[in-house]
């Protein structure tokens, strides 16, 4: 499951990303459109400026935009800056490697194998998809 911060992070930088080139977002634009706590989202777009995604501007006319194009922002990267991590064990973790505690050795541990290949499959989408492609609304599951 992606982390409240990731989900958080994508939703701010969507919603940026719907006014690229449009000048900045004030923060508390951004904050009731998204239904994000505010110090929440200060701090994700902080740790979005340090990494060159966001440029933030200050004073009256100032707030939020992208620093880059939504073309050049793919979701992998997102999910890579906030979670670490595509892979839903540690052993399949290609930039945060851990052995998995009360496991098989590697070699020998055939969950990883198929959790490396989920790992690169969903590496492969989500590099694939940008800020700029348009993603289809869905409806909502039925209620049980």
């Amino acid at each position: 499951m992606l982390s409240q911060k990731t989900r958080y992070t994508i939703r701010a930088l969507q919603h940026l990303a719907d006014r690229f080139g449009q000048g900045p977002v004030r923060l508390d634009a951004i904050a009731a459109d998204q239904n994000i706590p505010r110090k929440f989202l200060t701090v994700i777009l902080s740790e979005m400026a340090r990494e060159g995604i966001v440029n933030s501007h200050r004073g009256r006319e100032g707030g939020y935009e992208l620093a880059l194009a939504p073309v050049d922002v793919r979701y992998g990267d997102i999910i890579r800056l906030t979670r670490g991590s595509l892979a839903l064990v540690p052993c399949a973790s290609r930039n945060a490697h851990e052995h998995c505690p009360n496991c098989l050795p590697e070699a020998e541990c055939r969950l990883r194998g198929l959790m490396l290949q989920l790992r690169d499959e969903t590496a492969a989408m989500l590099d694939r998809i940008t800020l700029a492609d348009p993603i289809a609304l869905e409806p909502p599951f039925p209620e049980a």
